[in-house]
């Protein structure tokens, strides 16, 4: 993984935001956001900053291929890409509801995968300009800077669980058994800021029940990559390929990881 694609990468999201996000950011009309589905919202920023990303992705590695998520959404045959041999996947706006909403945080994903499997990830927070990097077997970065991921150190470990896509057995079982045993504390409802935290020594563990390709394949690599532990509950690696299979866990250390996975094994 070339300094250069990794460079054109993070220029390109900075531009998506720059011409497509921030100009809409608490200017948002009315009919200028629709929902998906219940508790999902798609806008306009989200499908012209998509539309930036799949152009300016398709000129930089022009072999691949490319999944994104509003792409997907309207054609869902488009999800079969998500195994090739390279593969582009973007989330053109990360956190739409709370950019439509009008507050933060909210950034753009996108990762590059071969094979199914995630071999470059960026996250790009829109409001500050950070951006989170991970390749491969290269390590992690944060602004271009090299990170080693760390814990919040507190005991109780912090927790952030996401209970939206639980169904209510589920919901219930996390809140009983799983919920004593840490510091609970709120999700920003953005991956593009829940990974970072969970590697920065904000938080120590965070459970996902959806794990949808475009929201998790950059962070779990940077959780990876920077030292932490980002997998499935049973340890097995995260594909963007089986990405409609639920259930994800991050962890700041391989410990915490082991420690929550032991507990979800008894629900």
């Amino acid at each position: 993984m070339s300094a250069a694609l990794d460079t054109a990468v993070a220029e390109l999201m900075k531009r998506a935001v720059e011409t497509a996000i921030l100009p809409r950011y608490q200017q948002l009309a009315a009919d200028q956001v629709t929902a998906k589905a219940v508790d999902d919202m798609v806008t306009i920023a989200d499908t012209d900053a998509e539309r930036i990303l799949a152009e300016g992705l398709a000129a930089i590695l022009p072999e691949a291929t490319i999944v994104g998520e509003e792409a997907a959404h309207a054609d869902p045959a488009v999800l079969e890409r998500l195994g090739d041999s390279l593969c582009w996947i973007i989330d053109p706006l990360d956190g739409t509801n709370n950019f439509a909403a009008g507050k933060p945080p909210f950034g753009v994903l996108v990762a590059l995968a071969e094979h199914g499997v995630a071999v470059g990830g960026w996250i790009y927070d829109a409001l500050t300009g950070r951006v989170c990097s991970a390749h491969k077997g290269k390590g992690a970065f944060l602004n271009g800077e090299a990170l080693v991921s760390r814990t919040t150190g507190q005991e109780p470990p912090v927790a952030a669980i996401s209970l939206v896509f639980a169904d209510p057995v589920r919901r219930a079982a996390l809140q009983q058994h799983i919920a004593p045993h840490y510091t609970l504390v709120d999700i920003p409802r953005c991956a593009a800021e829940q990974y970072p935290r969970i590697v920065t020594g904000i938080n120590d563990v965070s459970i996902f029940e959806r794990t949808l390709a475009w929201d998790h394949a950059a962070g779990v690599l940077f959780v990876n990559e920077a030292g932490g532990k980002a997998a499935r509950p049973d340890g097995s690696a995260y594909r963007v390929d089986r990405h409609l299979e639920p259930g994800l866990v991050a962890a700041a250390s391989p410990a915490l990881f082991d420690a929550l996975a032991e507990r979800l094994a008894r629900l």
